[in-house]
């Protein structure tokens, strides 16, 4: 009996060494939700995540990245003054308090966006930088196909219910991981936590910055249909990770929810780069050159999001001819890799030359051919890994 517990515990250890154990992430009771690292890409937990979700307010992350890019592209500056219509004035639901007739700065506009979750500012600054509101949704909704935004579609700038006004989980995470990488002076003003505009005090509606040192964002959206939703983002050393909570039950779950998501993350999951850009990573040889070992590599830095105990265990593969041949360009293709975690493929990319080598003169070149007419009689010159 006691060989036998023995063998038990054994085998027992041996397979919990070769898994790697990662809890469920939590139960939420919402409609929708999804976590995202957003520089590599991985979808850490989601629950329909691609379904069709009534964004709400989260509709002024995408009325705010289009005026980043005017911003970044020249056609709008922060010091720009625009004047207020009566529409922009009239807005119904959060409002920034401009004034009609007045002229206010696009700066003053975009915080009021972003921090209070102005509906006045929004369609204020829709028309200054669409003509129209509705010129600026069409606006709105390029940007959504530019980005792969395939489930959303908008109707206005600010959220108002509309029954052809939707978007995703998904959409909404990977519309702000395009904002934090492309704009990020804009998208810091996310992270303020007020702003004083016509004498009135004015609180970013996002709590999780009072509740989490580590968040910069994002934005709140709530109507009686939507539900409390919210996308909010964190970042701890070098990960960040985005997450969208849509339909929650109250004010209160829609935070409480994003910071368990959020706590799920961090806690069991890391980023890391594994390679390096131009490392060398192995030489092969290759025929009919002035040199006959070529180095090989990746182009871009290899980063991975994976339950943090697996990066211990990752195996590179790579996939390459024996009988490439010069003249050979730095940054040709030259075969591919493969990055193994616990027997799966979690990644794949091509393998590049990081050197260019010139070809031997004609004689030369004649004789490699030659060798390699031999070699092949002989059954060499398969693809060759390792």
């Amino acid at each position: 009996m006691k060989k036998l517990l023995l063998t038990c515990t054994i085998l027992f250890s041996t397979f919990v060494e070769s898994q790697s154990f990662v809890p469920d992430s939590p139960p939420l009771d919402v409609k929708s939700y999804i976590l995202l690292e957003p520089n590599t890409g991985t979808v850490i937990a989601e629950f329909n995540s691609d379904d069709a979700i009534e964004p709400a307010s989260m509709t002024k992350i995408m009325t705010s990245y289009v005026v980043a890019d005017q911003i970044e592209n020249g056609l709008i500056s922060l010091d720009d003054e625009v004047l207020i219509s009566e529409k922009a004035w009239r807005m119904q639901g959060s409002k920034t308090f401009i004034e009609a007739g007045k002229r206010v700065k696009v700066s003053d506009l975009l915080k009021g966006i972003m921090i209070q979750s102005g509906n006045d500012a929004s369609v204020a600054i829709a028309e200054y930088a669409g003509g129209t509101e509705n010129g600026f949704v069409d606006l709105m909704n390029a940007y959504a196909a530019s980005l792969g935004m395939e489930n959303t579609y908008f109707q206005n700038s600010t959220g108002l219910p509309d029954e052809n006004h939707f978007s995703s989980a998904r959409d909404l995470a990977n519309l702000t991981s395009n904002y934090i990488n492309k704009f990020p002076d804009e998208y810091a003003l996310y992270k303020q936590k007020q702003f004083t505009f016509n004498n009135i005090k004015q609180l970013n509606r996002n709590k999780l910055l009072w509740r989490d040192e580590s968040a910069d964002g994002v934005k709140t959206g709530h109507t009686s249909s939507a539900g409390y939703c919210l996308v909010g983002s964190a970042k701890r050393g070098g990960m960040r990770l985005i997450t969208v909570v849509a339909g929650s039950k109250s004010d209160k779950d829609r935070f409480s929810d994003a910071q368990r998501l959020l706590e799920y993350g961090f806690r069991f999951f890391a980023t890391q780069k594994v390679i390096s850009a131009d490392q060398e990573l192995k030489e092969i040889s290759i025929w009919g050159g002035l040199s006959n070992i070529l180095k090989i590599g990746v182009e871009e830095d290899i980063s991975l999001t994976l339950p943090r105990t697996s990066f211990k265990d990752l195996q590179i593969n790579y996939k390459h001819k024996n009988n490439i041949q010069a003249p050979i360009t730095k940054g040709e293709i030259v075969g591919s890799l493969e990055i193994i975690s616990n027997g799966d493929v979690v990644f794949s990319n091509d393998l590049i030359a990081l050197e260019e080598i010139e070809a031997k003169g004609f004689f030369g070149r004649i004789w490699s051919k030659f060798l390699l007419w031999v070699m092949s009689l002989f059954g060499f010159g398969d693809d060759g890994s390792n």
